[in-house]
């Protein structure tokens, strides 16, 4: 190592641990996500960086997936980060069903160990703005209540015959319906692919308009 860059570290010791410390904290305790598509809509939208719980279910050794501790399991309607062998790229869904579970649908209307789930539509105004075609509902997954989104008609996403949840993975879904790439294409998700649950956004842009911030936006929970 010649004097200059022992003197570069020298004078910037302090930034390089911060900087250090920063990438190992980002590696296993917490991360952001951006949200490039529409499969999670309305709870999240294009444009918005989601917050990563890196410590929701395990604790993992820096730069890896290998989990050091178990702190938790994934629960039905949690918000899970994973990064998908099967389509190659890091995904953001809701989890519907765990191990054990036995999970159908029929018409978007869910049903998990012979119960089928409650649902009201929503008709005041809602946003983001729905599609034509498609309605805005409250889903009750067991005691869980949040918005989805589904098309007025029948498409080839909208049932699904019963299905039992492996052990060790889970069945996950995006909150919209008709146009999420989820466990009825990819399958169930192992949970050794969960990196973590997210449960509020940082920030948002609106790719729309000319990808200024969105206000209502900033730390809003999921």
């Amino acid at each position: 190592m010649n004097k200059s860059i022992k003197r570069i570290i020298s004078e910037n010791r302090s930034f390089i641990i911060f900087i250090l410390l920063m990438t190992v904290f980002r590696s296993s305790l917490a991360d952001w996500n951006s949200v490039p598509t529409g499969s999670m809509k309305p709870t999240i939208v294009e444009g918005d960086r989601i917050v990563i719980n890196k410590l929701a279910y395990d604790f993992h050794f820096p730069f890896s997936s290998i989990s050091l501790a178990k702190l938790a399991d994934p629960k039905r309607g949690d918000i899970i980060v994973f990064n998908s062998k099967v389509s190659d790229k890091r995904l953001v869904k809701r989890v519907i069903g765990v191990p054990g579970d036995i999970v159908s649908m029929h018409n978007n209307k869910l049903s998990i160990n012979g119960e089928v789930l409650q649902y009201n539509n929503q008709t005041e105004n809602t946003k983001p703005k729905i599609a034509t075609g498609y309605r805005q509902r409250t889903e009750d997954l067991l005691g869980v209540k949040y918005s989805i989104i589904v098309s007025n008609r029948s498409t080839a996403a909208s049932s699904f015959s019963a299905v039992t949840v492996p052990k060790d993975s889970y069945l996950a879904l995006g909150d919209n319906r008709d146009n999420s790439a989820d466990s009825r294409y990819i399958g169930f998700i192992p949970r050794s692919e969960i990196i973590g649950r997210s449960n509020s956004v940082a920030m948002s842009f609106d790719y729309d308009d000319y990808y200024l911030l969105r206000k209502d936006r900033i730390l809003k929970s999921l």
